[in-house]
């Protein structure tokens, strides 16, 4: 099926290896080619950058880029992700003499600048950046014809709505547009209905074979107390011999610690986190794309957009902070038909949060047993037999006879053969780790939450809805003479300051402020500032609470336990081009 696209482009994805389009591409590229624009709803890994690429490149044609002035612009929510859908169009237009400028924080500006004025058929950017080229006027919009969203929700819920308005105001208002996104909330039906123009509306269900949505993938959570996690890690992992595991952790300090602990148990691991530059996270790419490792421990900014053939297993260090988190994290693996596994190392406190996992997903979470140091060796054991038994099956075994025979002449061969085999499993299982001999307790030893239980379900666990402009989160003016807010506070999402229910139902006695040396006058905003703590910091938005922004300054609420971390991520790191100090606020003002 040609769907429409010429003998080149044709050429390309033959050579690509490429035969039958997915139900995406088979429903988005022919109204795409055809001008018009699309809103489209499919999960992550459907095909859905091949369904945006090829109808661009078959527009383009061979036409000569204009400097700064793009033909099109695609606007996806990370780093990672930019990178990759630069990719996905540097490989589908090889030889075309096509131009594609990624742009994302980060990267170093003046290169950006250089690459733009250069001239680029298309723009592949990350929100924040692209509206500071638009302000320094290093990206001009006017001769746009084809702008993509992808990954939607994803940019709202890391608070970029008013970045979008912002910069689908400064494209023509005759072009074409097409909106992607794993949900369809109704902020996103809003944004569709503003802005795009009779849409062609496409639905792809998720795999049909399984009740949710989830399409095959073996989920298991073990209850561990978290003391205990990092063993019971190992004893999983080595029962489970993943082909590549990605590791889900909440902060870069918690990646980098897991990752140490894990390169001592013997795996090949590699990091990827906001802290890392570009060069870093390339290469740790190249290597599991390669082969070249056995453990990926990230945090969920960093791995959002990978996609690697041979992931296997995706394990949730912690419960992730919403159900949804839960299914991006999962729907790395068990793509394409192939089966993955899910796991979750879950503290008995979370067990709660994992029947809303549940209850959302409409499938069953199986809570096991942490193995123990005989599961775990027989396991190994297990293995060494399946490769014996592969090189008995293959033969070749000839040389090796004579070592055999001369041995028999002094030793039973069953005791010759068992030592082989001792030689063989040590080899390549190794010595077992100081942590497998710890007594973790069985899930028995836990005591189930009750229904009479006062504290109930997590308020913070609810999924946040962004709402309006910038992020939803209450905004107050101050008065920088008193340094107090002032009286034209506006209230967001959560209305009025009731208590202690800021947002998500944090405890004010667990929640600290920050100041930040950047407000109105450098035209900071909110969405700046999540996007900043996301980014930067890896931390969940969705634990941030009330930001106040001042003319020279900005406050921020944050959990006690995420202050510090953030400080550190911040320092060094730009707000609108400009560097800033960040501190606990101390209440003064000059």
């Amino acid at each position: 099926m040609d769907l429409g696209m010429g003998k080149e482009l044709l050429s390309q994805l033959t050579a690509l290896g490429y035969e039958e389009p997915t139900p995406i591409q088979k429903a988005a590229i022919a109204p795409l080619m055809e001008g018009r624009d699309l809103l489209g709803q499919a999960a992550t890994g459907t095909g859905k950058t091949a369904a945006f690429a090829l109808p661009i490149l078959q527009r383009i044609g061979r036409t000569k880029p204009v400097a700064n002035k793009p033909f099109a612009l695609v606007l996806v929510p990370t780093r990672e992700l930019a990178v990759q859908v630069s990719e996905a169009f540097h490989k589908y237009s090889k030889g075309f003499g096509t131009s594609v400028v990624p742009i994302y924080g980060g990267q170093e500006f003046r290169r950006q600048i250089i690459a733009l004025d250069r001239g680029a058929h298309i723009v592949v950017a990350t929100p924040g950046r692209a509206l500071d080229h638009l302000r320094r006027e290093t990206l001009d919009l006017s001769g746009l014809q084809t702008l993509v969203l992808d990954e939607a929700d994803e940019m709202l819920d890391m608070g970029f709505a008013e970045d979008l308005e912002l910069i689908m105001e400064a494209t023509p208002k005759v072009r074409q547009t097409a909106l992607f996104s794993a949900t369809l909330p109704p902020r996103i039906a809003s944004i569709a209905e503003r802005h795009l123009k009779n849409p062609a509306r496409i639905l792809i269900p998720r795999d049909k074979g399984t009740k949710g949505s989830i399409p095959k993938v073996r989920q298991t959570a073990y209850l561990v107390p978290r003391s205990h996690k990092i063993a019971a890690l190992g004893r999983v992992l080595d029962l489970e011999s993943p082909k590549l595991a990605l590791i889900f952790c909440r902060t870069r300090i918690e990646v980098d610690e897991l990752a140490d602990r894990l390169v001592g148990r013997g795996y090949r691991v590699e990091a990827l986190h906001g802290g890392m530059s570009q060069v870093e996270r390339d290469r740790v790419m190249k290597k599991a794309r390669g082969a070249m490792v056995d453990l990926v421990v990230a945090t969920d900014v960093a791995a959002r957009g990978i996609d690697i053939d041979h992931l296997t297993h995706v394990v949730n260090f912690d419960v992730p902070a919403s159900p949804e988190s839960y299914v991006h994290r999962i729907g790395r693996t068990g793509r394409a038909g192939r089966e993955g596994v899910a796991i979750t190392l879950a503290e008995p406190r979370e067990l709660r949060l994992l029947r809303n996992i549940e209850s959302m997903t409409k499938q069953k979470i199986g809570v096991s047993t942490v193995p123990t140091p005989l599961d775990v060796k027989a396991r190994r054991l297990d293995i060494t037999k399946g490769a014996i038994r592969e090189i008995l099956l293959a033969g070749e075994l000839e040389g090796f006879r004579v070592v055999v025979e001369t041995l028999a002449a002094e030793f039973d061969p069953m005791e010759i053969a068992a030592a082989a085999v001792r030689m063989a499993h040590e080899a390549t299982a190794g010595e077992s780790a100081n942590e497998d001999d710890v007594h973790i307790p069985a899930i028995e030893s836990f005591s189930r939450p009750k229904s009479s239980d006062r504290s109930g379900p997590r308020k913070d666990f609810a999924p946040r809805t962004f709402e309006g402009k910038g992020t939803g989160k209450k905004q107050r003016t101050w008065d920088n003479k008193s340094g107090s807010p002032g009286a034209g506070a506006r209230g967001g999402a959560g209305g009025g300051d009731r208590g202690g229910e800021r947002g998500r139902g944090n405890n004010p006695r667990d929640m600290v402020r920050i100041f930040i040396s950047g407000g109105t006058r450098m035209g900071i905003r909110p969405a700046d500032i999540v996007g900043a703590i996301a980014n930067e910091a890896q931390v969940n938005p969705r634990g941030i609470g009330d930001i106040e922004i001042a003319e020279a300054f900005s406050i921020v609420e944050l959990p006690e336990g995420d202050a510090d971390h953030v400080i550190e991520a911040l320092r060094g790191a730009t707000l609108r081009g400009r560097k800033v100090k960040v501190h606990r606020d101390k209440g003064i003002r000059s």
